[in-house]
């Protein structure tokens, strides 16, 4: 009991730190545009509102498929090469984390196998849109929103994936070649990672929601702990990772974009100044670039 209830509050902190972030850079910018405001929706009208572009941003996330073009299709071409080129690197990336995995510190990787599992990732961004529900702050609601929305997308995409592909984990199997197609078996669910698809998901969410570079990279740098972590603890492949990951942004920028351009969200956000995330593919490397 004494350590589950150490390792919940680990969790927390993890989730005020990103809290925290969010809520302090939104205190001026709304604060600001306050005298604008004719009137605040009330909690139950805001819940609704929010409920009603949640599955919107789900549909839009399932649907996104139907209206792909040229471009998109390029796209995914370079996500499938770029995972099998990183795939190289499976092997080398498992031996390092193994020989350097005790010096690993122990606190670090409780937070990220907590905060990357379901039931406390979800519980995290409960508080988090109950407290922008119940103050009435715009900005964190629709940061929940989002949050949510991507999740769920992402959620059932790779849970497929996990059974459908049947990649034996590290610690599974010797080999990052081994695959039992729609196996049962956990230890055939390495691909992709499920706790690096929430982490990145969330992290990305709001990192996006500001403009100052070194906030970002230390949201990002939260995010990052539970992919680390898991690599650590021999559970993913590096490919598997690196395939999250990107698949995460790619959900999550749709869904914005999508809430950006159907105005269900008005706080003044300047959606045009956000970081623009590209995918690249060079040498035995999957890359992820961001345009500012």
């Amino acid at each position: 009991m004494a350590l589950f209830s150490k390792n919940i509050l680990l969790v927390l902190a993890f989730f005020f730190s990103l809290f925290a972030a969010v809520y302090g850079q939104n205190t001026t910018a709304h604060n600001v545009l306050e005298t604008d405001t004719i009137e605040k929706p009330s909690i139950g009208a805001a819940a609704t509102h929010d409920l009603k572009y949640t599955i919107k941003g789900v549909v839009h996330g399932f649907s996104r498929p139907l209206y792909w073009k040229g471009k998109d299709f390029a796209k995914l071409g370079v996500l499938i090469a770029g995972t099998v080129a990183t795939a190289t690197l499976d092997q080398e990336t498992n031996s390092f984390f193994e020989r350097n995995g005790d010096d690993f510190p122990k606190v670090v990787r409780n937070v990220g196998w907590y905060f990357g599992s379901p039931q406390n990732y979800f519980i995290i961004n409960g508080g988090l849109y109950g407290f922008g529900l119940f103050t009435k702050n715009e900005k964190i609601r629709k940061t929940s929103v989002l949050i949510i929305s991507s999740s769920i997308t992402n959620g059932f995409l790779q849970s497929f994936l996990k059974t459908a592909v049947g990649r034996g984990r590290p610690g599974f199997r010797d080999s990052n070649t081994s695959f039992d197609l729609f196996s049962e078996e956990s230890g055939y669910h390495s691909f992709p990672s499920g706790h690096t698809a929430l982490s990145v998901t969330m992290a990305h969410a709001i990192a996006k929601q500001f403009d100052n570079t070194w906030t970002k990279i230390g949201i990002y740098s939260l995010g990052a702990i539970p992919p680390i972590s898991r690599l650590i603890d021999d559970a993913h492949w590096l490919s598997d990772i690196a395939f999250s990951a990107a698949l995460s942004v790619i959900i999550v920028d749709s869904v914005d974009k999508f809430l950006f351009k159907s105005k269900a969200y008005d706080y003044g956000e300047k959606h045009s100044k956000k970081i623009t995330w590209n995918l690249s593919l060079r040498g035995n490397s999957l890359g992820v670039r961001g345009v500012f």
